[in-house]
């Protein structure tokens, strides 16, 4: 606890020292990002040491400030650790990665001072011991990364992404603010070992089950409220975008786990099934959403949302199996939603990262105005194909392996006794698996549009490769991908510590051969990544020495197929708009309301044709634009008041304190 919270001040000390030293020189950029990615590799290896230990004693901080009558409470149990663990082993290489990538930045000083105090917030969340210190802990955080996202502030649309990320974040910093007032009731006790003690009532269960989703989901990105993330992801810096999109979504996720598996109690059902269909739908809707995105790092954001549903989906078997008695099935589903939390933040921390290699070798994000550039970022190409197949959930990487677990839980539905509930875990089945397909569709499209063919631009065509911290960066997270693909039960040591302290039940997931085969429940089904890694090894060396036997030794040459088309311009290649369009059409006029306009000229004009293509939310226009709608009406009625008499103005405070106290005696 000391080191942690030790980690914590020395992230403030730098954030202090890039706010106040007045010299903005390269070298205090390299001891800024430096200096937080060797603070956050000693708080990955003190978590890991923590869980491999046995998680065991549970150490305890209390300081001297917060409420008068209530001290702040810092607390390290397995579940904080594996997220300390998660967060600060994603931060130690982007923080590597920023080092090259903030001399590519025009103005590295706007983002220099908030990147290690948004690490220590989020790192004060996972440990908070009481309600106040998480809620204080949690709104730093909020306010900080508002503040990065606000770092390129002379773009209008990045303004109005930093202004929906606040309104979102407030409103779900009240909603979390209400859950933690239901769990502390009319005591008061907002320590979390009293709130576990409470006695809560299936009215207080349900507003708690639900305002934790509001709040916590929403910085998650759960559909539908999910508005703010992919204009946020894009408008921040790169490395700013892979801690929000890898770090700070998780521990969104913590803090759902944190209230409904250890400070509510048991629970029902009903809660898991809430979390099973917001997750599907995030799931099905955020692939969608990707696959006809133009913009990259818009692209991986709402790849994020579709990832963060399928932890859901496995938090809420987890849950619906823990409330019908079915323990070790409760941890095997827990197991994956916290195995894909771990894969999920090194993948989408590659690709941001990569991302914005990409973006400072061209300058460019649209994937349309990119192409050829495996040729010119090599090193870079070869990274961020890895982080596509993993997102792609392609073996033998961690991507992959997650997914089966996932997908090993839902085939263990059929057990729950509900009928409705084995109905609805075929369907989210189904539903993941349409994810899946369609993932693979978007990183083909992703990659193939932006590294493969031939550059459409030529700022795509002058790229270079970037710096060496940014590409040491890139190959420490493709090698923690291929690791955790390749051996997965390493992971699940420490995710058995998590199952051990929520649960109360071991996690099995180690058949006879121990580490080399992932074998969830001690069943039949097993996977064994470096199984799968040697036989594609095999067989590729097999197919190679095949063509070289037997085929002839002659060299030909000839020029290649180009589909009956021999104009080379770049512009005739195929491109992302073309490869989706078939999926587009399919799912796009119902789901996303895709529209399709063809300007053809006439016979014999010269005018070129062309075809524009135009998509919307169907959430924000069905949910949050009637409510924007209905505020703007509120204000323009509200504006009144500010020109009432004194009497009035007392008249409507005695009418307030009236109600009040009318719902104080309701509720005794």
């Amino acid at each position: 606890m000391l080191i942690a919270f030790a980690a914590c001040i020395g992230l403030l000390l730098l954030a202090g020292l890039a706010g106040v030293a007045g010299n903005r020189s390269s070298l205090l950029v390299r001891l800024v990002y430096g200096g937080t990615a060797a603070i956050a590799l000693a708080q990955a290896a003190m978590a890991l040491v923590f869980l491999l230990a046995g998680g065991n004693g549970e150490p305890s901080l209390s300081l001297p400030f917060g409420l008068p009558w209530l001290q702040a409470h810092f607390h390290l149990d397995a579940l904080s650790a594996f997220f300390v663990l998660a967060v600060s082993g994603l931060a130690a290489p982007v923080s590597l990665f920023a080092i090259g990538y903030a001399g590519h930045d025009s103005e590295p000083a706007r983002s220099l001072p908030f990147y290690p105090a948004f690490l220590a917030a989020m790192t004060l969340v996972l440990l908070a011991d009481d309600a106040f210190t998480f809620l204080l802990s949690w709104e730093s955080m909020s306010l900080v990364s508002w503040l990065l996202v606000l770092t390129n502030h002379r773009d209008p649309e990045n303004g109005r992404a930093a202004y929906l990320y606040l309104v979102m974040a407030a409103i779900g910093t009240a909603a979390l603010l209400l859950a933690f007032g239901l769990l502390a009731g009319i005591a008061g006790d907002y320590g979390f070992a009293q709130i576990r003690t409470a006695q809560l009532t299936p009215l207080g269960i349900a507003l708690i089950t639900v305002l934790t989703l509001i709040g916590a989901g929403s910085k998650a990105g759960l559909m539908p409220l999910h508005a703010w993330l992919p204009l946020a992801h894009p408008a921040a810096p790169s490395h700013v975008s892979a801690l929000m999109s890898g770090a700070m979504t998780k521990v969104a996720l913590y803090a759902i786990v944190r209230v409904l598996f250890d400070l509510v109690g048991p629970l029902p059902w009903w809660p898991g099934a809430v979390l099973l269909a917001l997750g599907g739908l995030s799931a099905v809707m955020g692939v969608l959403f990707a696959l006809i995105e133009r913009d990259l790092k818009k692209l991986l954001a709402f790849s994020t949302v579709e990832n963060v549903g399928i932890v859901a989906v496995a938090l809420g078997l987890a849950l619906m199996f823990r409330a019908d008695g079915f323990g070790p099935l409760a941890g095997l589903a827990l197991g994956a939603a916290l195995l894909h939390v771990a894969n999920h933040a090194l993948l989408k921390g590659l690709m941001f990262c990569g991302a914005g290699a990409v973006l400072s070798a061209t300058g460019e994000r649209d994937i349309e105005k990119l192409g050829g550039l495996i040729h010119r970022l090599p090193t870079t190409a070869f990274c961020v194909l890895i982080g596509a197949a993993g997102l792609a959930a392609l073996p033998p990487l961690n991507g992959f392996a997650s997914e089966w677990l996932v997908f090993q839980a839902i085939l263990k539905g059929t057990v729950l006794p509900q009928w409705e509930l084995k109905f609805a875990i075929v369907v989210i089945g189904a539903l993941l698996a349409l994810a899946a397909a369609l993932a693979a569709a978007v990183f083909v499209r992703a990659y193939g549009i932006v590294f493969l063919g031939r550059p459409r631009t030529a700022q795509a065509a002058a790229a270079r490769e970037v710096d060496r911290p940014m590409r040491a960066g890139l190959a420490v997270l493709a090698a923690s991908c291929v690791l955790l693909g390749v051996l997965p039960s390493l992971a699940m040591v420490p995710i058995g510590r998590v199952s051990q302290r929520l649960l109360g039940v071991a996690l099995e997931t180690k058949g006879s051969a121990g580490w080399l085969w992932l074998t969830p429940g001690g069943g039949a089904n097993s996977y064994s990544g470096l199984v799968v890694l040697v036989a594609i090894a095999v067989l590729a060396g097999a197919v190679v020495w095949l063509v070289h036997r037997l085929a002839s030794d002659r060299v030909r040459r000839a020029d290649a197929w180009d589909c009956g088309f021999p104009d080379p311009r770049p512009e005739t290649q195929y491109s992302g708009a073309s490869f989706a369009q078939p999926l587009r059409r399919v799912f796009g006029p119902t789901l996303l309301a895709a529209r399709e306009r063809v300007e053809m000229p006439a016979p014999g004009e010269p005018g070129p044709a062309r075809l524009t293509t135009s998509h919307q939310d169907p959430f924000w226009r069905g949910l949050y634009q009637p409510v924007v709608d209905w505020v703007g009406w509120a204000t323009e009625r509200s504006n009144a008041l500010q020109f009432l008499t004194i009497r009035r103005y007392l008249t409507l405070m005695f009418l307030a304190l009236a109600v009040l106290l009318t719902l104080v005696a309701v509720s005794q």
